[in-house]
């Protein structure tokens, strides 16, 4: 399968601080590759060089087989971007903006109308066409960013935290039309910090990190990486929490890792399901009852966990509690 973007040895520097540190990858056609990292790992960096707007200090980068770098009117026609913030005019109404884009794509005035029109519907925006973006809520604003990114039907879409700031609804809806964009071809490069979008959307996962490329593989493939389980459990307070320690230190050889905050305890385990009996035995035996007891197998969070050296961010459950 040919590769729809190739980057190799991309480095970026500003002052004294480097973004990129030699970032070399390939993402195939009809694939969605995830970059996975915290802020400042790099990722806005190398999707601002991808789209054009950028050049590295060293490195060469190829979308469609056209060198950005060298010819990038060339390669323009055929890239997306979605920003982090939405690009969208907000005095302008949602139909405006596309059908002034599909304008500017020179698509004629016929043809733009009919693609804006197409697109509102899809992005199920067609009540509020007619509306001043202004007033769009902050989900239908970035529905309307990721529309513009596709007017031109772009053979390649670079997507930068595209479901930044939105409700569990509204993401689910920008995830449903990633993955359709995906079935009809679209190769799409992913730039996120958020572990639940990079399982569920990417085909791989690049796990980047102050501008070094840490692991690259499949979910499962990263998450095999880890291996083995563990063998956690969730209690009603932390002075239970410091006896069930010891009882999974018996348990499970040593190793028991405790998270106060959360009352939780795990050990890495061999046997899963025997260690489980002969923790609930224990725990019994000493009069505790868990909130919560389990194998726990491997996840991208342990992943970034054990790459990285600290805790992944916040999921995107998470982020949407706070909001």
């Amino acid at each position: 399968m040919a590769a729809a973007i190739v980057a190799e040895g991309l480095v970026k520097r500003y002052g004294s601080t480097t973004a990129l540190a030699g970032l070399s990858l390939s993402v195939p056609e009809g694939t969605v590759l995830g970059l996975l990292g915290p802020d400042r790992a790099g990722k806005t960096t190398a999707v601002r060089i991808m789209a054009t707007l950028l050049r590295p200090d060293a490195g060469r980068c190829l979308v469609n087989g056209v060198d950005v770098l060298t010819h990038p009117a060339w390669a323009r026609p055929d890239i997306g971007v979605c920003g982090q913030r939405p690009a969208v005019d907000g005095f302008l109404t949602g139909f405006e903006n596309l059908e002034q884009l599909g304008r500017l794509h020179r698509l004629g005035r016929r043809r733009a109308r009919a693609r804006a029109e197409e697109l509102l519907e899809r992005f199920h925006l067609s009540e509020a066409a007619h509306r001043r973006v202004s007033c769009y809520p902050a989900g239908m604003r970035r529905r309307l960013d990721l529309a513009c990114a596709l007017v031109a039907a772009p053979a390649v879409v670079l997507l930068d935290e595209p479901t930044a700031g939105l409700d569990q609804r509204s993401r689910l809806g920008i995830w449903d039309v990633i993955s359709e964009r995906v079935r009809d071809g679209t190769t799409l490069l992913l730039a996120t910090r958020h572990l639940e979008e990079a399982d569920e959307l990417a085909d791989e996962i690049v796990v980047l990190d102050r501008g070094h490329v840490l692991a690259r593989g499949t979910p499962e493939q990263l998450t095999r990486q880890i291996g083995g389980e563990r063998l956690q459990v969730v209690l009603g307070d932390r002075a239970e929490t410091q006896v069930a320690e010891d009882i999974l230190n018996r348990v499970c050889g040593g190793q028991a890792v405790v998270f106060l905050d959360q009352h939780l305890v795990q050990a890495p385990v061999v046997s899963g399901a025997q260690a489980l009996v002969e923790l609930v035995r224990r725990l019994d035996a000493a009069g505790i009852e868990p909130v919560d007891i389990g194998i726990h197998r491997a996840s991208l969070d342990d992943v970034f966990r054990k790459l990285t050296g600290q805790a992944a961010t916040p999921t995107l459950a998470d982020e949407e509690a706070r909001t």
